[in-house]
Order: C-alpha cells, then sequence, then structure tokens
C-alpha cells in the first residue's frame, strides 16, 4: 500500500491550551488509487496532508508511505496547495521548474519530460508567458505540472480548485483527475465539495469535527468506470451524497 496511517494523532499548543486535532485516525490509500477526505470545516483534513508529507510528525501513531515512517519531507510526496503560487516573475517554464532548479538543476532527462508535459497538456505554446497571461484553468494545470515534474509517486491536493469559479472548477477537476490517473499517480485529496469527491474519487474517508476521527469510508467502485461527468448523472451518485451529507450534518 501507498499510505497507511495506524492510529495516528495530534495534540499541539495554543495560547489557550492544548488542542487535540486528530484522534486515532487509520486508514490506508493504495497504489494508484485515488482517495478524498471530507469533513466539516477545522476538523484536520488539511493537518492531516501536512503529516504525510512530513512537514510535522504526529503525537501518537505512525505515518507510512510506501511501508517506511514518514519523519520528513520527501521527493516520493508531492504537494498541490489551495493557491496555485505561481511566481509572477519567473515565465512559466520558469516556474515548473522550480522544483527541480531547488534539487540542483533541471538534468536532461528531467527538462525533456517537463517539457513533454507542457506540451501533453496545453502549456507547450506557453512557456515564455508569465501566470497573469494563464487562465485559472492554465494555471491549475501549470501547478500541477510543477508538482509532476520532481516525479513524486504519491501527490497530495489541498483543495487546489476552490478558488476557481463553479464552471470552471467542474473543467478543471475533470482535466487534473484525467492527468493524475494517465500520469498513474497515487493521489490524496482533500475537500469540502462533496460532489467534487464522489465525481473523482475510489474511495472517500469522512471524518467527524475536531478531534477528527473517522467517521466512515465509502467505496466508490459502483462509479469506477463512468467518467467525473458521468458520475454526476449516475443514480448512485445521489446515493452517496445524501449519506456522506447526512453524516457530516451529525458533526457540524
Amino acid at each position: 500500500m501507498m499510505i497507511d496511517l495506524e492510529h495516528v494523532a495530534l495534540t499541539y499548543q495554543s495560547p489557550d491550551g492544548e488542542i487535540e486535532a486528530l484522534r486515532d485516525i487509520s486508514f490506508t490509500v493504495e497504489e494508484g488509487e485515488f482517495v478524498s477526505i471530507v469533513g466539516p470545516s477545522g476538523c484536520g483534513k488539511s493537518t492531516l496532508l501536512s503529516l504525510i508529507c512530513g512537514l510535522e510528525p504526529p503525537t501518537g501513531g505512525r505515518v507510512l508511505v510506501d511501508g517506511k515512517p514518514v519523519t520528513a519531507p520527501s521527493g516520493r510526496v508531492g504537494l498541490m496547495p489551495q493557491r496555485d503560487q505561481l511566481f509572477e516573475w519567473r515565465t512559466i517554464w520558469g516556474n515548473v521548474t522550480l522544483g527541480l532548479e531547488l534539487e540542483g538543476g533541471p538534468g536532461g532527462a528531467a527538462k525533456a519530460q517537463t517539457q513533454m508535459l507542457l506540451e501533453q497538456y496545453g502549456l507547450g505554446a506557453f512557456a515564455q508567458k508569465r501566470p497573469s497571461q494563464l487562465s485559472g484553468g492554465m494555471r491549475q494545470r501549470c501547478a500541477l505540472i510543477r508538482t509532476l515534474a520532481t516525479g513524486p509517486r504519491l501527490l497530495l491536493l489541498d483543495e487546489p480548485f476552490s478558488a476557481l469559479d463553479y464552471q470552471t472548477r467542474l473543467s478543471v477537476s475533470a482535466d487534473i483527475h484525467g492527468i493524475i490517473r494517465r500520469e498513474h499517480k497515487t493521489a490524496l485529496l482533500v475537500t469540502h465539495d462533496i460532489s467534487e469527491a464522489i465525481s473523482l474519487s475510489d474511495r472517500i474517508v469522512v471524518l467527524s469535527r475536531r478531534p477528527a476521527v473517522v467517521r466512515s469510508i465509502h467505496d466508490l467502485s459502483a462509479l469506477r468506470t463512468l467518467s467525473p461527468m458521468e458520475r454526476r448523472d449516475a443514480p448512485a451518485f445521489r446515493e452517496f451524497f445524501n449519506t456522506i451529507w447526512k453524516e457530516l450534518d451529525i458533526n457540524v
């Protein structure tokens, strides 16, 4: 399995004392899966991603990636945050190769791979443009290519579509989902949008309010052969939505 969370807990200090954010979180993500995490605002969804990518340690339990405990950030894991965080003073090429520069500079193979990703996903002609010259959807594709350029096997997506308008969000989320599938990556998405989670995922992990525990895990195998847009028209979509909505409503 790609990710294994074993009884993970996190308690942190605040000016008002200790805050228990996560309690006894256990679930796995298999290699090649697309799994979403949903839960009430402030329940610790993004905090889980921080633990998985090694930005902070848990105070209890273990986080394993590829069977190895996570103790620090690793090239195996790529994080795509809420905002695209593109630098306006750098070209699109300069932005997508930033991670490679931090690793010592893009070698020939990495440079060719990054150029191929730009061409394949519609940004080849924009390599020397600035981020302000791109649409919102193009900026998100650029941010994903920057993450893919360093060759991670696991992608952590922290509400990457939340800043987009509804129509663009539908299109871009389906687009990003297709790229992740074609690149054979494992993905863990944090989102507040139940519909988005159902349309993109193989499974959905539902968290309770803080301190977060795993309330349920939903297997979406009934929808797996459908595209994200086709899923939204399937009868099972509404059933999953209603079930998850009720689970979240109990905890808000």
